[in-house]
């Protein structure tokens, strides 16, 4: 693999860019992340890393992060709750579709079952999937890049936009993803995988060979198809994507809520359960 070049230090005032080098966390940051994945391992609770610590571990690269991010089921979720604030935590559900938190001397973790549109669910094929990993000293596991990528499909807003690491997610792989595992996960919503791989052949128009010919023939078949005969009964899906963006199109252009059905399907993390019932034999 091509050595990832490092780049040069910015200034305080500016926004830190990635980088190779390792980031120092703070001493007490490391502690609440450590005493976390501890604990999740120690009860054998089916988890894992996504974010900053995924990121690094698949591509090499080191990004600054304020949070640890782990993914669980929304019932496994609820049982981590319970755990962390018997060990002191401050926790909280930020939205029971897909996120909660747990905080400690001002630093905190975020539990994630989903993406806060609804479309991806984290079930146990996942955490099966999920690879072995050392995060701040401890053996974890964190997200098979299929399932990274997945996750940053929809992460597509006007303050955050994902697609940089999907694209370095493809570079770094040299080829080596599991693309039946992505069009799997993305199912109905492939032509967001098509958009990221139109962005990666224009970053990097000398690898296209990292993606199979296989695939970029079927999506472009499908797309072309779509593009030839239109569905005149295709549903408004642009809420999906960012709901303040396309307000408009719901509010004042009367078009699908397609946003709020897709949550009302979703799995909801519900109040904690007592932890006895998590103990180990």
């Amino acid at each position: 693999m091509a050595r990832i070049t490092r780049i040069a230090k910015t200034a305080e005032s500016e926004v830190p860019g990635t980088s190779s080098v390792s980031l120092r966390l703070a001493a007490k940051q490391e502690r609440v992340f450590r005493e976390v994945l501890t604990l999740f391992d120690s009860q054998k609770l089916p988890s894992a890393v996504a974010g900053a610590f995924a990121l690094r571990q698949h591509t090499g690269i080191c990004r600054v992060t304020k949070d640890l991010d782990v993914f669980l089921s929304s019932k496994d979720i609820s049982i981590a709750l319970g755990l962390l604030e018997k060990k002191g935590f401050r926790c909280e559900i930020s939205d029971p579709v897909w996120l909660a938190k747990a905080h400690r001397q001002g630093y905190f973790v975020d539990l994630i079952a989903g993406m806060s549109n609804g479309v991806f669910t984290v079930d146990s094929s996942w955490i099966d999937r999920s690879l072995p990993a050392t995060i701040v000293g401890i053996h974890t596991r964190v997200l098979a890049p299929e399932e990274l990528i997945a996750s940053k499909l929809f992460v597509t807003r006007r303050e955050r936009f994902d697609g940089a690491d999907i694209a370095h997610l493809i570079y770094t792989s040299r080829g080596n993803l599991q693309w039946a595992r992505i069009l799997e996960l993305a199912g109905e919503h492939w032509e967001l995988v098509l958009w990221n791989l139109v962005l990666f052949r224009y970053v990097y128009p000398a690898h296209s060979d990292y993606v199979p010919r296989s695939v970029w023939q079927d999506l472009l078949t499908r797309f072309t198809d779509h593009v030839r005969s239109p569905d005149p009964k295709a549903r408004f899906r642009g809420s999906l994507i960012d709901h303040r963006m396309f307000a408009i199109d719901v509010e004042e252009w009367e078009l699908d809520d397609i946003l709020k059905e897709s949550l009302s399907r979703s799995p909801k993390i519900c109040a904690r359960p007592r932890v006895e019932r998590r103990h180990m034999s």
